[in-house]
C-alpha cells in the first residue's frame, strides 16, 4: 500500500555537460505530475536524478515516505531481462497471460521480446510497470512508438493512479491522461507551473489546441481527451 503524505523534494539540484546545463529545485507531492520541455532540455536526465541513477553535481533530491520506486525508460529495450514475452511478464512477478491478453500479445508468448515490434515492446513494458504498484512512478516518454488508441488507452490508466507520485516526462502535444500538477524545463531551469488548471494559462510549452481553447474562453477542467473534448463543446 502506498504512503500517506510522500515527498520527493529536489533541492538546488544542478548538473552541467559542457555548455549544458539543468537546474532544479521543487516538491512532487502525491497525484500525477507532467513535466515537458523541448527536446534536449534535460527531461530524461531529471528522470534519472530523481530515480537516484544519477546524482546531482550540487544539491540534492530526498525521498519522504517512499519505499517502491520505478523509472520506465524511452527505450524499453533497455528493460528487458527475460528470454521469452512470457518470462519478461513473469520477471515482474506478474500472470503473462493477463498481460498479453491486455497488449494482444497472446500468439507471441514464446517469441524473444526484442524481435517485437518497437510499438509492441513500448506497449508491454508498460503494461507490466502499470500493473504494479510504486510509490514513486517515472515514466519518461511513456507514449513514444505508440499509435493514437494505445496512448489513450495508457493514459486512462495513469488517471487512474491515485496515493502515489507519478511523474510523466514528455514533449508529447496530442494526447495526455489527467494532470495534477505541470512543470517545464525553460533555459536549463525546472519550473513549476502549478496545479491544473490554473497552470494551464503559465504553461509555456502547452499545445497549440489547449492554447486556442483558453484563448476562446473555453473552460479547461483538465487536458485529458476527455476534457478537451468537453472544453471544445462547451459554449
Amino acid at each position: 500500500m502506498a504512503v500517506q503524505g510522500m515527498r520527493l523534494h529536489i533541492r538546488a539540484a544542478r548538473i552541467s555537460r559542457g555548455d549544458w546545463s539543468l537546474a532544479a529545485e521543487g516538491t512532487f507531492r502525491d497525484g500525477v505530475h507532467l513535466v515537458s520541455g523541448d527536446v534536449g532540455s534535460g527531461k530524461s536526465t531529471l528522470a534519472l536524478m530523481m530515480a537516484g541513477l544519477l546524482p546531482p553535481e550540487h544539491g540534492n533530491i530526498e525521498q519522504e515516505g517512499i519505499s517502491l520506486r520505478m523509472i520506465s525508460l524511452q527505450f524499453p529495450e533497455y528493460q528487458i531481462t527475460g528470454s521469452t514475452v512470457a518470462e519478461e511478464c513473469e520477471s515482474w512477478g506478474l500472470d503473462w497471460k493477463e498481460i498479453l491478453h491486455e497488449v494482444n500479445l497472446m500468439g507471441k508468448c514464446n517469441v524473444a521480446p526484442l524481435t517485437l515490434s518497437r510499438g509492441e515492446l513500448k506497449r508491454l513494458h508498460l503494461a507490466c510497470i502499470l500493473a504494479k504498484k510504486y510509490d514513486l512512478l517515472l515514466l519518461d516518454e511513456p507514449f513514444s512508438s505508440l499509435d493514437a488508441r494505445e496512448k489513450e488507452r495508457i493514459c486512462e490508466k495513469i488517471s487512474r493512479r491515485t496515493g502515489e507520485i507519478t511523474i510523466l516526462f514528455t514533449h508529447e502535444q496530442a494526447t495526455f491522461p489527467r494532470i495534477d500538477q505541470i512543470w517545464e524545463i525553460e533555459q536549463g531551469i525546472l519550473k513549476d507551473r502549478g496545479v491544473v488548471p490554473d497552470a494551464l494559462v503559465r504553461w509555456g510549452h502547452a499545445p497549440a489546441l489547449i492554447k486556442k481553447l483558453i484563448a476562446n474562453g473555453r473552460c479547461l477542467k483538465n487536458i485529458s481527451p476527455a476534457d478537451l473534448m468537453e472544453a471544445g463543446c462547451t459554449m
